[in-house]
């Protein structure tokens, strides 16, 4: 989980946001935004979503901050508000018919040599939206395959089908250009 998720709320800035006190909630919003704003990018891979996404999660999480049961940290109440927003936008965006259209996948192949230099972030931007937000949720935010799907509002074998889709994909994008058939392709570790 991202550490900025992390950060305590005190109680007094709670009790009064749920008031609606203003004040309040712009502790709390300035507290989170960075927080909020990271996944959310990292998620869609664009900057203007992004933004779109962090104003929609406050605004959604102040209507209904009086859900908030305390059970968990504030921050991880959050936080699943906010994948909840990106998971819904590249739905309404209709950003995933990039899979279900074979001529869109582009045929992109990364020399391994040149891995080592190229960040995590650039590559994941080189899978399709979906995909990479549903790994990120899974390997980053630590997701279960069942949040995933509910906040997709699908079935749990689409979240673990585009979690396979991923990795695939990220194995095409660092695995070498065969100069020749017999050239034995790269593995995971075991």
């Amino acid at each position: 989980m991202s550490a900025s998720f992390d950060l305590p709320l005190d109680p007094a800035s709670l009790a009064a946001a749920r008031r609606g006190e203003r004040l309040a909630q712009a502790h709390i919003y300035r507290t989170y935004e960075r927080a909020v704003y990271s996944l959310a990018r990292r998620m869609t891979h664009c900057p203007e979503m992004a933004a779109d996404i962090m104003q929609n999660c406050f605004l959604q999480a102040f209507r209904v901050i009086h859900q908030f049961r305390g059970d968990a940290p504030f921050g991880h109440w959050l936080r699943r508000i906010a994948a909840t927003e990106a998971l819904q936008l590249l739905r309404r965006e209709r950003r995933y018919t990039e899979l279900l259209l074979p001529e869109a996948v582009e045929d992109v192949h990364v020399d391994v040599s040149a891995l080592a230099q190229m960040d995590l972030e650039r590559l994941l931007g080189l899978l399709p939206a979906l995909p990479r937000a549903v790994l990120w949720l899974y390997h980053v935010e630590g997701y279960s395959h069942a949040e995933i799907a509910e906040s997709c509002g699908k079935t749990i074998s689409f979240s673990k089908s585009q979690l396979a889709r991923a990795h695939q994909r990220l194995r095409k994008l660092v695995q070498p250009a065969a100069p020749d058939a017999d050239a034995a392709p790269i593995t995971e570790p075991a």
